[in-house]
């Protein structure tokens, strides 16, 4: 284990291709040499590499922030720790978290968090194995994408096919008022 130089961010790309912002692989390494220049100069931050036999097979993002905007409570936040496939189930991913909790220990800080994706399942078992339990869901969907929905679910209903659902109404009334007695 040890901090990420600049000359780790193709490697980088390769270790976390899963959760890179989508692009040619030349843009992705200069997008980890900013964020590895951007966080060694911050002692908040940190970006850990494993290596074996001098290849980096891992690597992990550590943050210290809050647990939310809101609850200010300290936290490492364990971001996108990723392990090489063919290098999983070697202690490599256990080394990453004791990266993290090592870092919490040095900067004072009593909780680590850590960040998988939903949809991994062997990840998510580790990290249950570690004691880590959901703390929260985070959703992500296109802007453009939940605005056409919020727009839907508040549409008259007349624009939702609520039309016919009115004319019954309508004709229900109709029918009532048929029904009562007139005053003279």
């Amino acid at each position: 284990m040890r901090a990420a130089r600049d000359s780790d961010a193709a490697a980088l790309v390769e270790v976390w291709s899963e959760v890179l912002r989508r692009g040619d692989r030349d843009q992705q390494v200069a997008e980890i040499r900013h964020v590895i220049d951007r966080v060694s100069a911050m002692p908040e931050e940190r970006v850990v590499v494993a290596e074996v036999d001098d290849r980096v097979v891992g690597g992990v993002h550590l943050k210290a922030t809050t647990f939310s905007p809101i609850n200010l409570e300290p936290v490492v936040q364990v971001v996108s720790p990723h392990v090489l496939p063919d290098y999983r189930r070697h202690g490599i991913g256990g080394a990453l978290l004791q990266a993290a909790v090592d870092f919490a220990e040095e900067i004072g800080i009593g909780h680590v968090g850590v960040a998988v994706s939903a949809g991994a399942r062997d990840s998510q078992r580790f990290m249950a194995r570690l004691s880590l339990s959901p703390a929260a869901t985070l959703r992500v969907a296109p802007a453009a994408t939940v605005k056409s929905r919020l727009l839907a679910s508040h549409r008259p209903m007349l624009a939702r096919g609520g039309a016919r659902q009115l004319t019954q109404v309508l004709a229900a009334r109709r029918s009532l008022r048929r029904k009562q007695p007139t005053e003279a």
